[in-house]
């Protein structure tokens, strides 16, 4: 009886490489594609992204980065709103590929998707699974005070990110790095990881392996998730102001204006004053928290521009003995839930 490393080392074609249709949408999935489409062996065949959505002030058009880099790269583009019935699938079906890859692109593939291509589909996941399944797994990690996450090559089933294994790449979480700026180190990883890892997988010299017991899911974010909670200490709200940036951002109120925080720096220690107060220190303002206090390096007020905290202690528009945060809080469901593996 065959076993599946062998019926892939069989169907998959080596004449004009490992024929690849490629989904994915943010910008987090641009150097995977533009690494499978200039690796000798893939032949990327087409590009599937999500359709050009109303965007800004001007709720103009605008295209996903996905897209735009496939135009770029003069490659085929398909952008269907849906998955789910027959004439949206048909396209790929004709597409004759060995793999579907997939980065985040913001769609969930059902059985019918799945079984299209010839080897199967697999999801570049920004995390070491199964930590942080699901929408929000860079966030999260920074919101735990992680010191490693990572990106995971995983087989797609209909769960989501429930597949066996591939392969997996580790990265260092910095001190200082926010959402964006870990999302970028780790898009490169992926890339390298796909180029790297998904040969031998087609081959049949790599046998995916079962996620462990003990995984995690994260829910989309949310406006709400930005909500700076001066009862928590320091560290936490710091870190919590680089897991919202630059989606949806810290933030907090000054009476019934909102407030965003855009950068800030723990100052651990005792409580000060009662949390949420704001005294100057040396030219900056400064926040009470239940532990400690948190600067305010950057910020923007209602209607403003980002300023430095020294700016809006000079311009007076933070000063001392100000209480920020007194509107009542938003309350959005906990980001991380903790799952059964084997679901």
């Amino acid at each position: 009886m065959e076993t599946a490393p062998e019926r892939r080392g069989r169907d998959a074609r080596d004449g004009d490489g490992i024929r690849v249709v490629f989904f994915g949408t943010p910008e987090f999935a641009v150097p995977s594609l533009e690494a499978l489409a200039t690796h000798p062996a893939f032949t990327v065949v087409a590009v599937v992204t999500q359709p050009d959505r109303p965007s800004g002030r001007g709720r103009r058009m605008e295209a996903s980065a996905v897209k735009r880099n496939a135009v770029e790269l003069d490659l085929p583009l398909y952008q269907p709103p849906t998955l789910r019935d027959a004439a949206s699938r048909r396209p790929l079906e004709e597409m004759d590929a060995d793999l579907f890859v997939v980065a985040a692109y913001g769609l969930i593939f059902g059985p019918r998707t799945l079984a299209i291509p010839r080897v199967g589909c697999v999801n570049l996941h920004a995390s070491l699974l199964p930590n942080y399944r699901g929408a929000s797994p860079i966030s999260a990690a920074i919101l735990a005070g992680d010191e490693r996450t990572g990106v995971s090559l995983m087989v797609m089933e209909p769960g989501l990110d429930t597949g066996p294994v591939i392969a997996t790449v580790d990265e260092e979480i910095r001190a200082d790095d926010t959402t964006g700026t870990l999302t970028a180190r780790l898009a490169a990883r992926a890339a390298a990881l796909a180029t790297e890892a998904l040969p031998p997988f087609v081959r049949g010299e790599t046998v995916a392996l079962p996620q462990p017991s003990g995984a995690t899911l994260t829910r989309p974010l949310t406006k709400a998730d930005g909500w700076l909670d001066w009862q928590l200490p320091a560290e936490d709200l710091e870190r919590r102001v680089r897991a919202m940036w630059p989606w949806p951002r810290a933030w907090t109120t000054i009476g019934a204006d909102p407030l965003q925080v855009h950068r800030a720096t723990a100052l651990p220690g005792p409580r000060i004053d009662v949390p949420g107060t704001v005294r100057v220190d040396d030219g900056t303002p400064v926040v009470a928290c239940g532990q400690g206090e948190i600067r305010l390096d950057a910020l923007q007020m209602a209607g403003g521009r980002t300023i430095s905290g020294p700016e809006a202690a000079r311009g007076r528009r933070l000063r001392d003995g100000d209480l920020l945060g007194t509107n009542p809080p938003p309350l959005p469901p906990p980001l991380l839930q903790e799952v059964d593996a084997s679901l």
